[in-house]
């Protein structure tokens, strides 16, 4: 098979044609015919070489797919072959196969093309495990997610507001009507609006419960001046750095939960227990529209690099998409 390989640390150029072997399912996978492969952040750091694959994973980039299921493995009995899926891969997804954990499937929603689902997985597992399971999100309560544009930005919101809560999001001045028509309550200009003052203004200085963050860095501190008594403060990446000078003395008078994930490392299991959750209560707001994947653009899987430099220009609302013939 033709994929796009990683042909050294480096800009979009790097990521190149290469032929591999068709891989071959191991007990307990499947392998996809692979429709569609969404593009994620990861992959950006792993072609740059500062985010190896996990031990045993494919060096391929591509952390999620859609297709059909075109071979079973010893042991699984769902999904079967033929079946329209989306999966989360720990790598290899820049390919017209990948051989997949049968347990971290999906099916695709009867509501959306393949282009589509594969935008769920990598932003559906990272939401549900990092805002529900590990920030304890409920109904009534509220939410500052930072990013609201992108891929994770955009269901995050969505998610939080079909679970009951009130959201407030960051992101540059012309998305924010796109955060509100999404569901965003209230959106903020990051660049030129405090984040904090303007939600101590929204909730007559309670704050909010929750707050999901990408950037780190100078926000740490602000982070936990904006949650209320009880909030959890959740990262998932550390766009802007891991270290900051922090007091503390918010976390013990307030309260408050610090805590955060990275998804690739996670054991088959974990990432199996994540995937019925979202089987169970996400998966039914896809198929009633609660929730939808917001699709920028699609690209030719032939065309991995023009997609990469479309994502690191940062001017998209979404997610960017591989199709694969």
């Amino acid at each position: 098979m033709t994929c796009i390989e990683i042909s050294r640390p480096g800009g979009p150029e790097v990521l190149v044609p290469a032929t591999r072997p068709v891989p071959r399912p191991a007990p307990g996978e499947v392998v996809i015919a692979v429709a569609a492969a969404g593009i994620n952040r990861p992959d950006i750091l792993q072609r740059k070489g500062v985010y190896p694959p996990p031990p045993g994973a494919s060096d391929l980039p591509g952390l999620e797919v859609a297709g059909h299921v075109a071979a079973v493995g010893d042991g699984v009995r769902t999904p079967r072959p033929g079946d329209p899926v989306c999966a989360l891969v720990a790598g290899g997804g820049y390919a017209p196969y990948v051989a997949v954990d049968a347990r971290h499937c999906l099916p695709v929603p009867s509501t959306l093309d393949m282009a589509a689902a594969a935008a769920l997985p990598e932003t559906t597992f990272t939401v549900w495990h990092n805002v529900v399971e590990r920030g304890r999100l409920a109904a009534g309560e509220s939410i500052l997610i930072h990013g609201g544009s992108g891929g994770i930005g955009t269901t995050a919101i969505q998610i939080a507001k079909a679970l009951g809560a009130t959201v407030f999001t960051t992101a540059s001045a012309g998305k924010l009507d796109s955060c509100r028509a999404l569901g965003a309550d209230h959106a903020f200009d990051y660049r030129t609006v405090d984040f904090v003052e303007a939600i101590k203004a929204e909730t007559a200085g309670r704050g909010v419960d929750v707050v999901l963050d990408m950037m780190g860095g100078d926000s740490i501190a602000r982070n936990l001046a904006v949650l209320a008594a009880d909030g959890r403060l959740v990262f998932i990446n550390f766009a802007a750095g891991s270290t900051a000078t922090v007091d503390f003395l918010p976390i013990m008078v307030k309260r408050l939960t610090v805590t955060g994930s990275t998804l690739r490392p996670q054991t088959a299991d974990a990432k199996a227990r994540i995937a019925d959750g979202l089987r169970r209560v996400v998966w039914p707001m896809l198929e009633d529209g609660r929730v939808r994947p917001i699709l920028h653009a699609t690209f030719p899987l032939a065309q991995a690099a023009d997609a990469h430099a479309a994502m690191e220009a940062g001017t998209h609302f979404g997610k960017l998409v591989l199709t694969v013939q």
